[in-house]
């Protein structure tokens, strides 16, 4: 069973009608940067939890989560409702593999996410750790409105720190926006338009590609991946080009 601790709410952010941030004090332990913890209320009685990734970075203190509002949902409506100073619980300790630990060296380390998935890599990108290992990162986000895009300063403030380490591209699928592309990932890189917009190849022999978000973005860029360009999963026992976190 998890170890849960109380926590206090600090801020609450909303971006958008159903996009938050919550952060939070909680005397959590040491984690490291891509891992999530569980967060929880007790609703009609009973523990009412689910998974979200760390935002901030481990040496941060404040606490920080990007959630969206699921229409009906048992949890995310109420933790949107949340006041500074309202309690909440969290597990002590983090969990997930989904780290830069378990990422082989490569030349360019592509950071592919959907929605609120881009919280593990702001984390990892904020903590700072590790990147001397890659001589180009590509941080691609991928939502279906401009305004779906709350970190884009974060992202390009970073972006600025790395110098030309680091690579931004914005991807809306349901809109046309200025600087970003349009339509699914999938569908960007079978075309060659992603490449195109960051002048950088998805090659196997000079590429590793982290994937975190929407389960059918995650399969069908695996996919496509492994049939055009011959990427495999990476596993510890056999190494590969592909790491995976589904994001529900």
């Amino acid at each position: 069973m998890a170890d849960w601790v109380t926590g206090n709410v600090i801020n609450i952010n909303h971006w958008t009608e159903t996009l938050f941030s919550l952060t939070l004090n909680a005397p959590v332990a040491p984690f490291t940067a891509g891992q999530f913890a569980k967060l929880s209320l007790e609703i009609d009685g009973e523990r009412v939890q689910r998974a979200y990734s760390y935002v901030n970075a481990p040496a941060n203190p404040n606490l920080e989560f990007y959630l969206v509002t699921v229409p009906g949902g048992k949890l995310s409506p109420h933790l949107s409702a949340l006041k500074p100073g309202d309690p909440i619980q969290v597990t002590a300790s983090a969990a997930g593999f989904f780290v830069l630990d378990e990422v082989p060296d490569c030349q360019t380390l592509w950071m592919l996410a959907t929605g609120t998935a881009i919280g593990p890599y702001l984390s990892i990108l904020q903590q700072g750790d590790d990147l001397e290992r890659f001589e180009h990162i590509v941080l691609v986000h991928a939502v279906r409105h401009a305004a779906d895009l709350s970190y884009l300063p974060l992202m390009l403030s970073l972006q600025q720190q790395l110098n030309d380490k680091l690579r931004i591209q914005t991807v809306v699928s349901r809109e046309t926006t200025t600087g970003a592309l349009t339509g699914r990932i999938p569908a960007l890189i079978e075309s060659g338009a992603l490449e195109a917009a960051t002048g950088l190849a998805l090659d196997p022999t000079t590429s590793h590609v982290m994937l975190c978000g929407n389960p059918d973005m995650v399969r069908d860029t695996q996919t496509l991946l492994k049939e055009t360009r011959g990427m495999t999963k990476h596993l510890r026992r056999r190494p590969g080009h592909m790491t995976a976190e589904h994001y529900w």
